[in-house]
């Protein structure tokens, strides 16, 4: 390994994308004036997509997703893995999880889950492109690391203050590096991809990569990361926006086989979830995303949204426990994470209706509106809260709620005591009242109208 990386070079003669090495920056100021909202560019070329033979999902909530808020502490993490292993399943739909492994914390939780000896998520590494942070790799004994290998002119010329040329000669020595230490597997995260000189530095590198590793024995992965969220899903828009062209192109290019990229979304523009669904679909195989749509400003893909989309795509769960998602939800609020009430899938209002037309709907059949069974496959039963729109209907449907729970038969809701509770939730409002019935007001009522079931 040390003879293939000290002289191994490719050539701008050998290559057949060399690196096109520019003096000033191309920004793509037609798509990115960044005094107006960026511009969608359509070219006319539509590429020819197939999707991915094999999907799954990859988490990244011990990495990006603590940079979006306090870190988690060791035992957090470990029952958060815990959860994300049985949301995951015993076929790997969460295949991997990423760590940071800087400070003594960060090393000791990874240590913590790898004790574990979980099948999945595998869990990994992240470092920058760096020979220190390499060492700290070969330190913890893990044998796959993502290196943060930024591609766009916006950070080499402007962060970096050097030419394509010089960046990409730093990443190419730690990759060599990695492979002189035994790494098996090198993840290179393509940091604001969306932005990059796709043919004239995304192609370049990506064409020393392939033919080093391939010539090292180094398994080399590609994570394409929409860092800012610009990346579009519409098929016929320009490079570098379109994720369906760039997958396209470095298939054709490179024959990267689908389980080597990886997608990793920013919902910048409201698109995280259908870029991802589109990266599956345009033939990668792995989706980077987080817990909760934990992640950097405005977060990664979210992952339980991810497994419910797996679901629908493939048709089947493959083993995962979706109920486990509601777990995860709940455990986050007990660590002081504030779910947002109308969060899909997660958040106390997502199946809540308050509207008594709907109510009255859900009381003749739930499937009316409900998204699916959330009490079989999310343990979260359809329900109510009570508000001056809920009508009889809606009081009517939670205190059926309440029969079920005893095992008794529902009640038309022009049942005199659901009447009489009803009057009271009328008189609350004409009083001047603005927030919802609690729940435990509701008991309260429940209990004065049927004493026999207090």
């Amino acid at each position: 390994m040390a003879e293939i990386g000290a002289s191994w070079q490719l050539t701008a003669k050998q290559a057949k994308h060399p690196v096109v090495d520019v003096q000033e920056p191309n920004l793509f100021r037609d798509m990115f004036p960044y005094s107006e909202v960026p511009k969608t560019i359509f070219d006319g070329e539509v590429v020819d997509v197939k999707p991915a033979p094999e999907i799954w999902i990859t988490d990244t909530t011990f990495r990006d997703g603590q940079q979006a808020r306090t870190p988690f502490t060791v035992e957090q993490i470990s029952t958060l893995y815990d959860l994300m292993h049985r949301l995951s399943g015993p076929n790997g739909i969460i295949r991997q999880s990423e760590f940071f492994i800087y400070s003594a914390q960060d090393r000791e939780a990874l240590e913590e889950v790898r004790n574990k000896g979980y099948a999945y998520p595998q869990p990994t590494a992240w470092i920058r492109a760096n020979a220190q942070d390499l060492e700290l790799v070969k330190q913890v004994g893990i044998q796959e690391t993502g290196m943060l290998t930024s591609i766009s002119d916006y950070h080499i010329f402007l962060k970096f203050r050097k030419t394509r040329r010089q960046v990409l000669d730093s990443f190419m020595g730690v990759v060599r590096a990695a492979a002189e230490i035994g790494l098996k597997t090198i993840r290179c995260h393509y940091e604001d991809v969306t932005r990059a000189d796709f043919w004239g530095a995304v192609v370049p590198f990506t064409e020393e990569l392939v033919n080093f590793t391939t010539q090292a024995g180094l398994r080399l992965k590609i994570r394409l990361c929409d860092t800012m969220g610009y990346g579009l899903p519409y098929p016929g828009v320009a490079l570098p926006r379109s994720i369906q062209k760039m997958v396209f192109y470095l298939q054709r290019e490179f024959g990267i086989p689908s389980e080597n990229l990886e997608w990793h979304g920013h919902n910048d523009f409201h698109k995280v979830h259908i870029n991802s669904v589109t990266a599956w679909l345009s033939g990668i195989s792995a989706v980077n995303g987080a817990l909760l749509s934990l992640g950097e400003r405005t977060g990664n893909s979210p992952v339980e949204a991810l497994a419910v989309e797996y679901a629908s795509l493939t048709g089947s769960t493959n083993g995962m426990d979706l109920s486990a998602i509601t777990d995860i939800a709940n455990y986050m609020r007990e660590i002081g994470y504030a779910v947002p009430g109308n969060y899909p899938f997660c958040g106390e209002r997502f199946n809540v209706t308050m509207a008594g037309i709907h109510a009255d709907g859900v009381m003749k059949n739930e499937e009316i509106y409900n998204i699916f069974d959330t009490d079989k496959i999310l343990k979260r039963p359809l329900g109510v809260h009570i508000t001056n729109r809920s009508g009889i209907a809606g009081v009517g449907f939670w205190v059926n709620e309440q029969l079920h729970k005893r095992g008794l038969p529902p009640l038309d809701k022009r049942d005199p005591r659901i009447e009489q509770m009803f009057e009271w939730v009328e008189a609350q409002y004409e009083a001047g009242r603005e927030t919802a019935i609690s729940p435990e007001e509701m008991m309260a009522q429940f209990k004065i109208h049927f004493p026999e079931l207090a």
